[in-house]
């Protein structure tokens, strides 16, 4: 629950080749209920299924000029289709689910169930990247200090979390997204580090003007100050929301054994961590000894 009473929500993106957006979207909407609907030839809304609308796209910008028309690059609606079906075999697809109740999270693997028998696949990494599962998070509070709190969480826990998910392949290991710098971690992590929303953004920006990091900040410090953080990084995909956007697990739809709440549990080590302020403190003061 929110600090006000609310159910936590939490919204899913999940990442996988060997099927195109139109099918993907067609297979879910037979499948959970709902209807279709294209957006563009590389991305399609599937409304009304028994987890709410879902998004089904492309994962390239570029595919998609009438929805990014801020680009530099900006293609005609033709080049642009046949550039989403040329990079098909390796520019994943990405099915993102609307929020949902944290409680519901179980029903997503349905969504896995769904894709999978239709031809959907993917081993966690692509080339040089992740076949990312991420998770869009409610806080339990927007303020500073429950942000901080997490953050410091986090940042004890990323090596943790990134040997679990690896499973000692270093094929995964190489496609996380890069660390934080040292020197940021060691701010952080100072037991007298809890700024105010102002500082806590301007010290992250400076740090990490970037959306690859493990537990991406940008959209819920563009929540707060969309000016700035969009000023600062006026190309970056940023869509400014109140949650953490946490986008370190990978997918496995190759694997159907492969669920997703293992990495959910693995972030609520970061939840029970953030709410133990003792801990907290203690274990960063022991980061900073080494």
């Amino acid at each position: 629950m929110t600090a006000d009473g609310r159910p936590r929500r939490v919204g899913v993106e999940i990442e996988f080749l060997g099927l195109s957006a139109r099918a993907a979207a067609e297979a879910l909407a037979h499948d959970l209920g709902g209807s279709s609907l294209s957006e563009d030839p590389h991305a399609f809304r599937v409304h009304g299924t028994r987890l709410g609308d879902l998004l089904v796209e492309t994962d390239l910008r570029y595919v998609h000029p009438a929805r990014y028309p801020n680009l530099g690059l900006k293609l005609n609606p033709r080049v642009a289709a046949w550039l989403g079906t040329l990079v098909e075999p390796f520019i994943p697809r990405e099915l993102i689910t609307a929020p949902m109740p944290i409680t519901r999270l179980r029903e997503t693997d349905a969504v896995l169930t769904s894709l999978r028998a239709a031809g959907a696949r993917g081993r966690g990494a692509v080339l040089w990247d992740s076949l990312g599962l991420h998770f869009n998070i409610d806080p339990p509070s927007l303020d500073a200090t429950t942000v901080t709190a997490f953050l410091k969480a986090f940042l004890l826990l990323d090596d943790r979390l990134r040997r679990d998910i690896a499973c000692g392949k270093p094929r995964l290991a190489r496609a996380f997204p890069p660390d934080y710098p040292q020197a940021y971690k060691r701010r952080v992590l100072d037991p007298g580090y809890w700024p105010d929303v102002t500082d806590l953004a301007e010290d992250y920006l400076a740090a990490n003007p970037t959306r690859r990091r493990a537990l991406d900040l940008l959209p819920l410090l563009a929540h707060f100050d969309g000016g700035r953080v969009l000023s600062m990084l006026p190309h970056e995909k940023i869509g400014p929301r109140p949650v953490f956007h946490y986008r370190l697990p990978q997918a496995h739809l190759s694997d159907p054994a492969w669920s997703i709440l293992p990495d959910w549990n693995r972030w609520l080590t970061v939840e029970r961590l953030a709410a133990d302020p003792q801990r907290l403190v203690a274990m960063g003061r022991d980061a900073l000894s080494r």
